[in-house]
């Protein structure tokens, strides 16, 4: 994917604040944080959005929520956090790589919109 943003991190050709990467996974600041901690993690393999996840690549995201936990340690997440996936134009998904959004730092707001 010559054109992904989040594949050129994965490459290195785009420097990110890494907190998180494994053999799978990478896991990174947001440069536009919505939360006192909010990080973006990522399959190295390029999905671009839950509606391309399948039984041939679904171990990708099984991947990412085993490194969600590992991450929420590392940034002292004790006391909770969110995760977030935007699929498609409606739903805010502005780079489609497949990403997860860990929020978290503070009481975050019950209201989902």
């Amino acid at each position: 994917m010559n054109e992904c943003i989040f594949c050129k991190i994965i490459n290195g050709e785009i420097s990110s604040k890494t907190v998180y990467e494994d053999e799978f996974v990478i896991g990174f600041e947001d440069i536009n944080p919505m939360a006192p901690v909010h990080i973006l993690v990522i399959p190295k393999y390029h999905l671009s959005s839950t509606e391309s996840v399948d039984s041939q690549n679904s171990f990708y995201i099984s991947k990412v929520f085993e490194a969600i936990p590992k991450i929420s340690k590392i940034k002292n997440l004790d006391r909770g956090y969110r995760v977030v996936t935007n699929t498609g134009e409606d739903s805010g998904q502005t780079v489609k790589h497949i990403h997860f959004h860990i929020l978290g730092g503070k009481t975050l707001d019950l209201k989902m919109c």
